[in-house]
């Protein structure tokens, strides 16, 4: 085939977009659909390398998968390789073990379904996967050794001509397939390959039925209109629709409508920039995420004015020291010259090396033992069991800690409020007395609040139940308040994880540090305070200081890193300013209401920091839960409420 400039062209919008969403996905909301992109020119390339073959009948399905592995194994090896190597000397155990998995799965071609089973593609933890990236190139690969198969088959038992046709209502038939099970599994169909055969059987209509003596003006509007959807795609479309669904038609149907207008004038596409990208553009989409991780797990700030550079230059040294080597192709197609792939070699040692990793644990007695007991911490959690999940009911009740028949305290709120259980627990005999547990994930105690979390009944339900259950039942007991506050009015705080839009709203949804949602805020948290202290004595607690890092991760990698100083801390300005809202609205709530305030910067914080951990004990089992070690610094905040109860008994 002659070679395609508006494809490689395409290549570098596809890699552009996916690139810059990866560094900063506010910069290009859709850029993940030039994924998109790329597998409807996969899906055209390899159906013209197929039906050529199969029109001439000299088509090896040996050769071709030889010829695949030669072109994605050998890059691919280089990044893994680079990474087992790095990551035997900066990454933690567990990560270590981690990436040995996932250099096994990439190498095996079967990384999609890991990722599937493991967590979505936009969640957080994404951000520690060094080759989530590589999913796509697993969808491709089964693809590749599925679809000259099915073709050869069908050959024997019908036309060429109607193998297209019979296409053409695979493809229909595969996308309506996709639109439908993006909504009843996205999870699934975002990383599967029964939702995705269809861009790249796209791709094979447009090798099969291209347009023929169309005048060139026609071909050029064509063009412009398939670059126009795939630009909307890059800029209207989200993380938050459901993907690839029905609106994956927008870029895929914009890349088809691009390479059968077939220009290779265009001044789009046609520029030595766009040809350039292109031609690096699968080395460059293999180093770009590594990178971004790279700067995600050492909480690099305004990373992506270094990476994406760094990311364009080592594409371009991989294409030019590692894809240009030209892997002979078979001449026999017998057992022995198959053995002597080379590329099949890479493939299997680099997964062996990676499995060893994998099946050694990360090799943890390569790493200080102070790595493992700052790890540990992320495990130094109550065992109560009293949080309640977003999928149980609102009804479900209390949970009770020690004896039922002598009930000495409540504690209400989300899940800083399990978290804080062990501070409270520790200052009574939980043999004789009792405490009663409403703690729901984020879900704060709030009279009408509402969240996307919660579907239909939003935790308002949940919140109205507890507290009716609480003046019913536990009448002129003290109850201790404890809500993360700030996450949502703000967003998430830790860098990895960090939004900036609020998680709660009342009447209606609302943008960042919107005086309407801080007013509903005060208005029914004061509503909540003061129907429970009619009835009981209330006392709230400030909020926890959420430092900006997983804290035993951050204390294990400062630890490996060499650092002399390896304890975390918070800039307590920081922490001031963070909670600036939520203390006021707890101020003043206290006052109209007359509950009590509990504050735990004064157990936390000194007056220049708060700590996230002291001589390399973490205070926290992440970035904003206390471990039970933290826990330990608020018993002497709690113990004089109890004393004083005693001592009225």
């Amino acid at each position: 085939m002659k070679f395609r400039k508006d494809i490689n062209g395409l290549r570098a919008i596809a890699v552009i977009a996916v690139v810059l969403f990866h560094f900063n996905p506010s910069w290009v909301p859709g850029g993940f659909a030039g994924v998109d992109v790329f597998f409807v020119i996969s899906g055209f390339l390899m159906t013209g390398i197929i039906f050529r073959g199969l029109e001439n009948n000299n088509f090896s399905v040996i050769n071709f998968y030889v010829a695949r592995a030669n072109r994605i194994i050998p890059a691919l090896s280089v990044v893994c390789l680079a990474l087992l190597v790095f990551g035997w000397f900066y990454l933690t155990p567990l990560d270590y073990r981690a990436l040995g998995k996932h250099v096994a799965s990439s190498m095996g071609f079967l990384s999609n379904i890991i990722y599937w089973r493991e967590s979505g593609y936009f969640d957080a933890a994404s951000h520690s996967k060094w080759l989530l990236h590589t999913w796509s190139l697993s969808v491709e690969w089964q693809f590749y050794m599925i679809y000259p198969v099915v073709l050869l088959l069908l050959k024997k038992c019908m036309s060429l001509n109607n193998i297209k046709r019979l296409l053409v209502v695979t493809t229909v038939i595969s996308f309506i397939f996709s639109a439908y099970a993006t909504y009843k599994m996205p999870n699934a169909s975002y990383f599967l390959l029964p939702t995705r055969a269809w861009e790249m059987m796209m791709g094979g209509l447009a090798f099969l039925y291209p347009l023929q003596n169309i005048k060139d003006s026609i071909k050029k509007y064509l063009e412009w209109l398939g670059i126009a959807l795939i630009l909307v795609s890059y800029t209207f479309i989200s993380k938050d629709n459901l993907w690839p669904g029905y609106l994956a038609l927008i870029p895929v149907l914009g890349t088809y409508l691009v390479i059968i207008a077939n220009r290779n004038d265009s001044v789009i596409t046609d520029n030595i920039v766009m040809q350039k990208i292109g031609l690096w553009s699968y080395s460059i989409y293999l180093w770009h995420w590594p990178i971004v991780v790279f700067g995600y797990y050492f909480y690099m700030t305004n990373w992506e004015w270094v990476g994406i550079p760094l990311s364009v230059a080592l594409g371009f040294c991989s294409y030019k020291y590692i894809e240009n080597i030209k892997f002979p192709v078979l001449s026999d197609i017998s057992f022995k010259p198959i053995l002597m792939v080379k590329s099949l070699w890479m493939a299997v040692m680099v997964g062996l090396t990676s499995s060893f990793v994998f099946i050694e644990h990360g090799f943890a007695d390569r790493v200080d033992v102070r790595v493992i007991s700052a790890l540990n911490y992320k495990y130094d959690v109550n065992n109560y069991g009293c949080i309640s999940g977003w999928a149980e009911p609102y009804n479900k009740g209390s949970c009770i800690i020690g004896n039922k028949s002598n009930i000495k305290a409540i504690v209400v709120g989300d899940s800083h409020a399990n978290a804080l259980l062990p501070s409270i627990t520790k200052n009574i005999n939980l043999d004789e007395d009792g405490i009663v547990v409403y703690s729901r994930a984020a879900c704060p105690f709030i009279l009408d609040v509402k969240s996307d979390n919660y579907g239909v009944y939003n935790c308002s339900n949940s919140n109205k139940f507890n507290l009716n259950e609480i003046k019913d039942r536990y009448k002129g007991i003290p109850v201790f308040v404890i809500n993360r506050m700030s996450v949502y009015l703000y967003g998430q705080s830790e860098i990895i994880k960090r939004t900036k839009e609020p998680i709660v709203y009342f009447n209606k949804k609302h943008v960042e540090g919107n005086n309407e949602l801080l007013n509903d805020f005060l208005f029914f948290y004061k509503k909540t305070i003061c129907e429970l202290s009619s009835t009981n004595r209330v006392y709230i607690t400030t909020p926890i200081p959420e430092m900006y890092y997983n804290v035993p991760n951050k204390l294990a990698k400062n630890i490996i890193s060499g650092r002399t100083d390896v304890d975390v801390e918070l800039d307590v300005k920081d922490y001031l300013s963070r909670n600036k809202s939520s203390l006021k609205i707890i101020n003043e709530t206290s006052e109209l209401c007359g509950s009590k305030i509990l504050d735990v910067s004064k157990y936390l914080c000194n007056k220049d920091v708060c700590i996230g951990s002291f001589s390399g004990k973490s205070v926290y089992s992440d970035a904003d839960h206390l471990s039970i070690t933290g826990n330990g610094l608020l018993l002497p905040m709690f113990k004089p409420i109890f004393r004083k109860k005693e001592e009225r008994n």
